[in-house]
């Protein structure tokens, strides 16, 4: 049985999810995806292939890099089933577990057809989350985002065929940037890892799926990205300057965003750009520390959306401007929210910390000095908004006058266990270092890694104090910010607008000519049935439609003979 592919169990659960009673639907969810985790235990190896039209495609493939990206996906599935327990409509939890099954699947995927087979399920699966919110706002951002996905697996496969005429193999593995093929492979990873102008996707969607939507994509999409580069693209230097960017840019939105809930998307930005940065120096420790600083974001990430979302559920708001004093009412909630931002800002004794670490060591080692700076300018930044920002706004600040219950049981047991998973992870580094998928002799508790990392800390809370001490903190405004999306949110909306009602009206044109015609010759057929020509009326109609007939007989069998 551990010849199956991980995640296949969870698909075809998900079926049949829909005809299962609330609770029992939980507990079937979980037993569905311990049965996919089992099949982890299958080992090293190609465990699960099949020959199609000639080609080998591989189902299940499995080494040291896909081990650590099953098990955190197989946590993030379950802290999201036990965070959405309470959730009684089926369509989430079936889209949820279907979406989780098919990143998983495509984890384990040795050829670029398999990978593109799942890719494209998990932008399927994926958009039924965001549908489920049910507002106008979630429908269109739920299109677009199929879009830009779709987009996405379409250039994946587009490429996998160059590849294949290129190089003669589909094998998912190491490639290099050089025929159109792997351009095209390498910009659909980089639309799904959100690269810089190709991200507004990642900022529209996210914050308008469901409360328990939003914490689902924020650990499979992206992360599923960063696994195709280290598989596909580790070592391309290109993928330094690009994560560099993407550490940097979405600082300033996420400072003067309002919708907390979209802050964290921006963060979500600037962390993939450290795991991007790590895997465009593709040496073992930065490999190990890209896959690490995946794990460790896709459990801190929850948590934050996971806080928020549960904020949101009580007072129906996500908005900074809308919140505060919330300590009060929701106290647990607020020291899961404080857990994941001390996390998120590489505080010792928390995830981050041992898990960035080992990428700002890699990229020391190399001398990348400029990069390094960018990276820890970026540190700065990602403290100040996701690591003080979101708690400060949330739960202190102003008093809102709002008292709400705290949250329900189940989203404070699952942000109980991602929060014990983040304290363990910080404390424990070394236990933590061994499912990466090389060999890792690193403590990252030496005195000048924590007096520097505290030393951020410090400037970061300082610096925070002082802006809205004396009132210079940017105000949070309500915005729209676009880039490359300006072509299909503004652009192609605008033009296709006035052609779709041009084509309608003539296909409404051309529609009245066709049933008029059809009525007519209904008419006449009827007629002539009823009205024979050797009858005692006078042939008129009649003969006409008989004649016109028998003229396109003879022209037929002339065009054909």
């Amino acid at each position: 049985m551990t010849d199956i592919t991980p995640g296949i169990f969870m698909i075809i659960a998900a079926v049949i999810v829909p005809y299962l009673p609330h609770h029992i639907r939980q507990i079937f969810m979980l037993g569905a995806i311990a049965l996919s985790a089992f099949c982890l235990s299958a080992g090293v190896g190609v465990h699960w292939s099949i020959i199609v039209l000639g080609q080998e495609l591989i189902l299940h493939h499995a080494d040291n890099l896909t081990l650590p990206f099953g098990i955190i996906f197989h946590i993030a599935a379950t802290l999201n089933v036990i965070y959405g327990w309470h959730e009684k409509k089926a369509m989430e939890h079936t889209a949820g577990l279907a979406y989780a099954g098919a990143a998983i699947a495509a984890v384990h995927a040795g050829d670029l057809i398999t990978l593109f087979i799942w890719w494209e399920a998990t932008a399927i699966t994926s958009v039924f989350l965001i549908l489920a919110s049910g507002t106008e706002r979630a429908n269109k951002a739920a299109m677009r985002y199929l879009l830009v996905q779709v987009a996405s697996g379409v250039m994946l496969l587009a490429g996998a065929s160059l590849y294949w005429r290129e190089v003669g193999s589909l094998a998912f593995g190491a490639m290099e940037l050089g025929g159109l093929g792997t351009w095209l492979i390498f910009l659909a990873f980089g639309i799904k890892a959100a690269f810089p102008l190709l991200n507004g996707w990642l900022q529209d969607a996210y914050p308008e799926a469901t409360i328990l939507g939003t914490v689902m994509l924020s650990a499979f999409t992206t992360k599923l990205a960063i696994y195709a580069f280290a598989r596909g693209f580790a070592g391309t230097e290109y993928l330094i300057w690009i994560g560099a960017a993407m550490t940097a840019f979405p600082v300033f939105f996420a400072v003067i965003e309002n919708d907390l809930r979209r802050v964290l998307a921006y963060s979500l930005n600037n962390q993939l750009g450290f795991m991007i940065v790590a895997i465009g120096i593709g040496t073992e420790l930065a490999i190990n520390g890209a896959v690490a600083h995946a794990f460790a974001h896709i459990i801190y990430k929850a948590l934050l959306f996971m806080s928020i979302g549960s904020v949101m559920y009580r007072v129906g708001t996500a908005k900074a401007t809308e919140l505060g004093g919330l300590y009060k009412s929701m106290p647990l909630t607020m020291i899961f929210c404080i857990i994941g931002a001390m996390s998120i800002s590489a505080f010792p004794l928390f995830s981050g910390f041992t898990a960035k670490a080992v990428i700002m060591k890699a990229v020391g080692y190399e001398g990348l000095v400029f990069v390094y700076l960018v990276l820890l300018a970026a540190s700065a930044g990602v403290l100040h908004h996701s690591g003080i920002k979101i708690p400060y706004f949330t739960f202190f600040g102003h008093d809102s006058g709002l008292r709400p219950k705290e949250a329900p049981f189940n989203m404070l047991v699952a942000m109980a266990i991602a929060s014990v998973l983040c304290i363990a992870i910080g404390v424990m580094p070394t236990q933590f270092y061994q499912i990466l998928p090389y060999t890792l002799d690193y403590q990252p508790y030496d005195t000048s890694h924590i007096v520097g990392q505290f030393q951020l800390v410090i400037f970061a809370m300082l610096a925070f104090t002082f802006l809205m001490r004396f009132g210079f903190y940017p105000p949070e405004i309500v915005s729209t910010v676009l880039n490359s999306d300006w072509i299909y949110r503004r652009l192609l909306p605008r033009i296709g607008s006035p052609v779709l009602s041009a084509a309608n009206k003539i296909s409404v044109i051309v529609n009245d000519i066709i049933v008029s015609s059809a009525k007519k010759i209904v008419i006449v057929t009827l007629y002539v049935y009823q009205h024979p020509l050797t009858g005692p009326i006078a042939p008129g109609p009649a003969a006409i439609v008989l004649l016109s007939l028998l003229m396109s007989v003879l022209l037929l069998v002339n065009l054909f003979s």
